[in-house]
């Protein structure tokens, strides 16, 4: 009983490989020409990555809960959860940053003559996850407050984006390759990470509404913005999710 929290950890990494896989493995058209202006193309493989780790996000939750359920929590769970994070919601993430950037620079006139270097700034984001991933390893205070944004959130805001763009919500597909874009969402993605901010843990104390007030907005909200906005939601909760956790900085502790 004691090994089943980490089978469901394992099976994280599993998924987080597998969106690796699919994120890697573009298709043959990139762009394509409409009316004299050059229009991105989403490799599909790419979004199934997203899936993928959105999965890995759904597994992630079940393998803490597991272990509270069988009381199998343990030093060696804690590490292996935080490398198998660090594929899923790290490295995963980070080679879709890199697609969409290789599509934005793609999509320009010179786009042809891009070098690797223009690209690598995504890996900014798993190299801060990473970092994020080791100093809550050896702090014990954070149960229920995080110091940096989890990476799991940052990594599922990322994954949301090849999805956004696929569907074309609210047409903003010209801004998710607009690679001045991209590398901002890089840096800010990967500063809350690493940044000394106090975020909410998303575990209840008691049941009291004055004491998780912000949880409970979050949750109603979530659920709104999932049915109106679709996937969409991802980034406006995990906005929202910011805001409240400064908000209300005295309850995330």
């Amino acid at each position: 009983m004691k090994q089943i929290p980490n089978l469901f950890t394992l099976l994280n990494l599993v998924f987080g490989c597998l969106a690796i896989i699919f994120i890697l493995q573009t298709g043959e058209t990139l762009v394509t020409q409409n009316e004299g202006t050059w229009i991105a193309q989403l490799p599909e493989k790419i979004w199934w990555g997203s899936i993928c780790i959105g999965i890995a996000g759904v597994v992630d939750f079940l393998d803490g809960f597991v272990a509270r359920v069988f009381k199998a929590e343990s030093a060696m769970g804690k590490q292996l959860d935080s490398l198998a994070d660090i594929v899923s919601f790290g490295v995963a993430p980070g080679m879709i940053l890199y697609q969409l950037l290789r599509i934005g620079y793609i999509s320009e006139d010179s786009g042809l003559d891009t070098t690797i270097a223009s690209l690598l700034p995504a890996l900014i984001f798993p190299c801060a996850g990473a970092y994020r991933l080791a100093r809550f390893n050896v702090d014990d205070s954070q149960q229920f407050g995080f110091r940096g944004v989890p990476i799991p959130a940052a990594g599922l805001v990322v994954a949301s984006l090849p999805l956004i763009l696929f569907y074309n919500y609210f047409e903003l597909a010209s801004l998710l390759v607009n690679k001045w874009i991209l590398y901002a969402i890089v840096v800010i993605l990967s500063w809350l990470m690493i940044s000394n901010l106090s975020f909410m843990a998303l575990k209840f104390k008691d049941f009291t509404i004055q004491n998780n007030l912000p949880k409970i907005i979050l949750f109603v909200v979530a659920i709104v913005a999932a049915i109106f906005l679709k996937w969409l939601a991802i980034p406006v909760i995990f906005i929202l999710y910011i805001v409240l956790s400064l908000a209300f900085k005295n309850k995330v502790a």
